[in-house]
Parts: structure tokens; sequence; C-alpha cells
């Protein structure tokens, strides 16, 4: 006689409930948001867990790991609303999207509120600050190398923060002067069939560093510094045979290096200076089969002490949301065509 197996139930996720009371200085509408805007961030982020309000105590009940995050996640707006700084639906969501990723990684939590609240340069009421945890330990690490590359897609605030750091540097006066270079290559255009002046036609390879400049320090002041010589902004063929002291050195564009300039460009460093590398491996404008410096030097000093690669993706693009999407969409193309990170330029 066959006997009909019998189906077990599956057991429920362990179910949670917590509350928590917002201390009585942090009006409700600062945790919430201007018409619920930032609970409606939340509850996008925990749609299986139920999360009510009543007077100044919230409850999530739901699965425990999540409720236990959601428990987190207002510690974490606490603190950043203690140092006077305003929640926006973006900190709450890069808020969540931290722990998350810290909690799958299994090791040790960390702070979003740290993250959020570290201030790198103020200037006519606005504050530069990393807005994602691989931007701070980019940040961070400009702090402890001497040569720090930050490699990753467009968006993702690696020459902006560096050019923070170089300003705020210059202002502590731990540099005497800040130098913006970048390999004067762009795709479908060459220097030669500009109009103009050398000036002239070098000027609208650096003008996104200009523009940077001009969000870190009064506008009026920027033409002194450069013909003062305590900001220079020029491509890269002019660092050639330089010995560069006591500076804060960006190569922008370091993508569209070929492996001499790239060797050229890190031994021009001099004592008491810091240099930082950016870059796009997917974005190389280079004619041909010339080799990519940027790509290259990753493997010549992997392991090298005192240089840092920093690390940066999709998760971490600080501009339109949109952005992000697309560049993972471009990524999954690429896998799914097997176009790799550039067909090997």
């Amino acid at each position: 006689m066959t006997q009909t197996p019998t189906h077990q139930p599956v057991a429920p996720a362990t179910e949670a409930t917590a509350r928590f009371a917002v201390p009585a200085k942090h009006p409700m509408v600062t945790v919430l948001g201007s018409g619920d805007s930032l609970l409606r961030v939340i509850e996008k982020s925990f749609p299986a867990t139920d999360i009510h309000v009543r007077g100044n105590e919230i409850t999530a009940t739901g699965e425990a790991a999540e409720v236990a995050l959601i428990q987190r996640l207002f510690d974490e707006m606490m603190l950043v609303l203690r140092t006077g700084q305003p929640l926006t639906e973006d900190a709450v969501e890069r808020s969540i999207a931290m722990l998350r990723s810290s909690g799958e990684g299994g090791g040790a939590v960390e702070s979003p509120a740290e993250v959020l609240t570290q201030n790198i340069l103020s200037n006519r009421g606005k504050t530069i600050r990393p807005k994602t945890l691989n931007q701070k330990r980019y940040v961070d690490a400009i702090d402890r190398h001497t040569i720090v590359f930050g490699i990753g897609p467009a968006g993702t605030g690696k020459t902006y923060l560096a050019m923070a750091k170089a300003v705020q540097a210059l202002q502590s006066k731990q540099v005497n002067r800040i130098i913006l270079t970048r390999p004067a290559v762009e795709a479908g255009e060459r220097l030669g069939f500009l109009p103009g002046t050398l000036y002239e036609k070098i000027d609208p390879y650096l003008r996104p560093l200009y523009d940077a400049l001009h969000d870190m320090l009064d506008p009026d002041s920027i033409p002194r510094l450069l013909s003062a010589g305590t900001i220079e902004v020029a491509p890269l063929a002019y660092m050639r045979g330089r010995t560069l002291n006591d500076a804060f050195i960006i190569l922008d564009e370091a993508q569209n290096t070929n492996p001499e300039q790239m060797k050229m460009f890190l031994t021009r460093l001099g004592f008491e200076s810091k240099i930082v590398i950016t870059g796009d491996v997917t974005q190389v404008d280079l004619p041909g089969s010339t080799k990519s410096g940027l790509r290259q030097v990753q493997e010549i000093l992997d392991g090298v002490p005192d240089v840092h690669f920093s690390r940066l993706n999709s998760t971490d693009v600080v501009r339109h949301k949109l952005v992000g999407r697309i560049v993972d969409a471009y990524d999954r193309f690429d896998q799914r065509a097997g176009h790799g990170d550039g067909q090997g330029k």
C-alpha cells in the first residue's frame, strides 16, 4: 500500500515588533518628511513590514531581520538630525542601501550617519560630503595614502570629491598649490581640428575642472589663484620633465592615458605631495589598439605600499537616479554581448 506523502507546512519567518520614540526636540515632520515623503520611502523599501505612526511613536511589525534594519535606520536618522543636517529622500534611500549592504557583507555594520555627515568643504552655504559608503572610503583613502586611484563610472563623484580634498588641503596649508590635469583626448575630436589659440583649443577639455572649482571657491578668487600659479589647470603634456613638490595633483580622465603617459605622470611626484588619479576604464577614447595606462597600472602597482585603488560602481552614482540605472543597463548589455570592459583597449 502506497502512502501519500504528507507536506509539512512551511514555518513562517520569525515575526517581530519594534517601537521607536522620536525625541520631543525633533518635530515629526523632520523624521517623516513633508507630506510623509520620507515615510513613503521607508515603506517602499520594506513592503512586507507594517509601519504605523501614532504621536511621536513609530511601530514596525514584520520579519525580524527587516524590523531590526528599520530600528537601525531610525537610529541613524536621529544621529543625522542631531548634527543639524536635514534629512532628504535621497539620504534615507542611501542609508537603507548602506545598511542592507553592510548586513549582507557579514562584517561590521558601518554607520550611514557617519558617511552622510562627514563634511569635506563648505562654500557659500553649500557643503560637500560623501554620499555613499564607497565614497567615504575613497575620501578616507586620500587622507591615508600618497597615491590614490578613483576608478568608476560617470557620476560617482571621483573627480569632484578629489578636488574638494585638494581645496581642503590648500586651505589648511597642507600643500602650497593644486595642479589639475587631464589628457587632451576625446572621442571624435583632436586638438588640431579645433579653432583658436592653444589655450582656446585645450579649454573645452579642462572646462569640467574649472566648473568644479567654481563650486568650491569664491569665483572672484579663481583668476587670482590661477595667475599666481596656486592653482594650475593644464593638459597632461605640460607635466613632462617636471617634479611637483608640495602639491595636490589630480589626473582626471586617466583612462585616456597610454602606459608611457601614466608612467611619466606618476614619476612627477615630489616631496610633500599627494596624487589622485581618476578615470572610468569602460570609457576609453584612445585611438585604435592603444592600451589604456589606467587599465595597465592596476596590475603594475597592485600591492605597492602607499598606493591605493578605490573602486566605485553604479550604487555610488550621485547624479540623477536614472544615471545609475543607465550604467547598470550598459553593464548588462556588455556582459550579454561579450564586450567586457571596452574590447580590450
